[in-house]
């Protein structure tokens, strides 16, 4: 008979030395991530202990490229110009006696008694970017501001009409306009005038965003040039309601970024951020934290791909995915106090996965409840059969 318990008791000290690989789990330890006992694919994964210099490292590859930085307006944004396709209307006055245009109909917004005006049918601005004017010909008009396609006529038409003065006028502008798209009220083509509309302004003419402030990027497209910013930085950081350019694209984009906790956290679930970001601290907290009964508060873990140049790798080579970016597994230390201000500055990423692993204590205990869970009956039936 004790033959019979010391051989139970080695089986059940064996089984325990066997490992808890036979309990079921959430995930891997932190010992699973140490480098040196790396095989397969974790090989193949960079392996990064987060501290202040790998959060700035990360913060500065990630600054957001500003509108007032990316876009200058190039010459006055009040220079009201001609463009192909624009309609303008053409007034001429002579002062008395008219020998050109003397024939012409009394305008009724002359101010000035007895002077006649003679007023055109309103063209659109030609291919070839010129417009007719009797006794001047074919006038130059594309690309140039309303004062010069005035003192261009005057000039013709000085030496055939009497002390002529012009007035040019568009009436519908064609060609000077941006465009507003994706989640607004009304995507419209909307025409610049010479006070300098805004971005801001533009959403407002399109109805506003449909989704909220937090959640939408605005991307602002000027030629090769494209740039976006959260509509909340736009909205807080007057210097990034830049003056718009003709041919700018507005585009409003709805974008629920999100990321992933999985592990000992008080919830596993995708949770949804804002535009502008959160830091780790941020994401635990979304998480509802660390559970205290089963969490290794130095087994956090943000699962990532990363561009190749985002910073030094530690493991040389370095893999590339198939994709050519670099799978990371980013690290801290929660039992660290100093860890706390890291993780305020640690941002996290679109599609990020938050880790916790179980502490070595509480997979031990869940084997132990199933190791005597079993052995129990059979010391039982041990027992009985003495």
């Amino acid at each position: 008979m004790i033959l019979l318990h010391r051989n139970l008791a080695l089986v059940l000290i064996t089984a325990a030395l066997s490992g808890c690989s036979i309990v079921p789990s959430s995930g891997f330890l932190r010992g699973d991530t140490d480098p040196k006992k790396a095989t397969g694919n974790l090989s193949r994964i960079q392996v990064v202990d987060v501290d202040e210099n790998v959060a700035n490292q990360l913060q500065s590859q990630r600054k957001a490229k500003l509108f007032s930085d990316a876009f200058t307006l190039s010459g006055s944004p009040r220079t009201q110009t001609i463009g192909h396709g624009d309609t303008v209307e053409v007034s001429i006055w002579e002062a008395p006696p008219a020998s050109l245009f003397g024939a012409g109909t009394l305008d009724a917004r002359g101010t000035i008694p007895g002077v006649r005006a003679t007023t055109l049918p309103e063209q659109m601005v030609n291919s070839e970017g010129t417009i007719n004017v009797p006794f001047a010909g074919k006038v130059p008009a594309a690309g140039l501001a309303l004062q010069a396609v005035e003192a261009e006529i005057i000039k013709r038409l000085t030496g055939k009409a009497n002390q002529p003065e012009v007035l040019v006028r568009l009436t519908r502008n064609m060609s000077s306009n941006i465009t507003v798209v994706g989640e607004v009220t009304n995507s419209i083509r909307m025409p610049l005038t010479p006070s300098g509309e805004r971005l801001l302004d533009a959403l407002a003419a399109a109805g506003g965003v449909r989704q909220s402030v937090a959640k939408t990027t605005i991307q602002l497209t000027r030629g090769e040039n494209v740039a976006s910013l959260p509509l909340d930085t736009i909205i807080r950081d007057p210097k990034q309601n830049v003056t718009l350019s003709k041919g700018d694209i507005v585009t409003a984009f709805f974008q629920p970024l999100s990321f992933t906790a999985l592990g000992a956290t008080g919830k596993n679930e995708e949770i949804n951020f804002e535009t502008q970001g959160i830091s780790l601290a941020q994401a635990l907290a979304r998480a509802s934290g660390l559970r205290d009964e089963r969490s290794d508060p130095q087994g956090v873990f943000v699962f990532r791909f990363e561009l190749q140049d985002a910073m030094a790798w530690p493991k040389q080579p370095v893999a590339i995915m198939a994709d050519g970016r670099v799978a990371v597994i980013y690290r801290i230390n929660l039992r660290d106090p100093a860890s706390f201000f890291v993780a305020q500055n640690f941002r996290m990423n679109n599609k990020d996965v938050l880790y916790v692993s179980n502490s070595p204590v509480a997979e031990l205990q869940k084997f132990l409840n199933v190791l005597f869970s079993v052995a129990y009956p059979v010391l039982n039936v041990v027992q009985v059969t003495k």
